[in-house]
């Protein structure tokens, strides 16, 4: 099904919650209706909510609490797992005074990164491939259980995601999800929490980005995501403890020749403590991103100059 891109984008006020329950087992109209419906959400904003049909909301929640458990550690416990000794960047990131974008002041987070687990005899991570390997495991009962569990499963609902895209777009089966078999997809274990520093419940947790992968499905518990709308206002997202939110990032914004549009988002301090789980879903690392040709306007020039996914990284 090859979508008409040309009819004005309406303004966007709210977030559109999509149940996606029939992309698995629903016949071909419907699977067409959907694809239909998130195509245009991310053509519009390049942000919308699904319902996570497919994930027991009890894994969901054996994830959190496994990471409250973690986070709850002493820092020196917590340093034994930090993530500037992992070869491939995995592990634990500490509080910093200052964050990574320009309107952050302090970073009020800290995290546990995890990817793809590959052997320690995996060719890749051998050859020293930055990014791939295997996870770094915290020493604490039930953490490797559970947080695979809950990867494996969330893995496969991006990938579900990619190929409804893939159908929006006019694409062949497997044109973004065949790039994802070895993937440097990343989830992301996060614990926000407010301080001296930032008592003032509009300030800036996370400052403003777009994210660099295809997509991002993000699970959180807490208010405190806003997302830019196209006439520059900040919206607050919902939290709706039965859906994801999820975001186009710049890989995918690039392979469609900027159909899909990576929107910037930030975290502002409304929670005194806020969780959350994003995993961002990627291309293999050698995979080379630009624009589908058929995507390209007859007589035109790509949008985006192509670059190797694991390049950024």
């Amino acid at each position: 099904m090859a979508a008409s891109f040309l009819k004005p984008k309406p303004a966007v006020h709210d977030l559109p919650l999509i149940d996606i329950g029939d992309l698995r087992h629903g016949d071909t109209a419907r699977k067409r209706r959907i694809a239909s419906e998130l195509g245009e959400a991310a053509r519009e904003i390049g942000f919308f909510r699904i319902h996570h049909r497919g994930i027991d909301p009890n894994l969901i929640e054996a994830t959190y609490r496994i990471a409250q458990q973690f986070f709850a550690l002493p820092d020196p416990a917590k340093q034994r797992y930090y993530i500037g000794r992992s070869p491939n960047h995995r592990g634990y990131v500490p509080f910093t005074e200052k964050g990574d974008y320009p309107d952050e002041v302090h970073r009020n987070y800290e995290a546990f990164d995890l990817g793809l687990d590959l052997p320690q005899d995996d060719p890749d991570f051998l050859s020293g491939n930055l990014v791939l390997g295997p996870n770094v495991w915290p020493d604490l009962a039930g953490f490797k259980e559970t947080v695979s569990r809950y990867y494996t499963e969330i893995a496969a609902l991006g990938r579900l995601v990619c190929g409804a895209l893939e159908r929006y777009l006019g694409l062949p089966p497997g044109a973004l999800t065949d790039h994802m078999s070895r993937p440097i997809s990343q989830l992301r274990l996060l614990h926000y929490v407010r301080t001296s520093q930032t008592t003032d419940r509009k300030s800036v947790n996370m400052g403003a980005h777009t994210d660099y992968e295809c997509l991002t499905l993000l699970h959180t518990r807490n208010e405190g995501l806003q997302v830019m709308t196209q006439d520059n206002r900040w919206i607050d997202v919902p939290v709706d403890h039965s859906a994801y939110v999820v975001n186009i990032g710049d890989m995918l914004e690039v392979w469609s020749n900027g159909i899909l549009k990576s929107t910037p988002h930030r975290v502002v301090n409304l929670n005194p403590e806020r969780f959350s789980m994003p995993y961002f879903v990627a291309a293999n690392h050698d995979t080379l991103i630009r624009p589908f040709p058929r995507l390209v306007r007859i007589g035109e020039q790509p949008k985006y100059e192509p670059f190797l996914a694991g390049a950024h990284l």
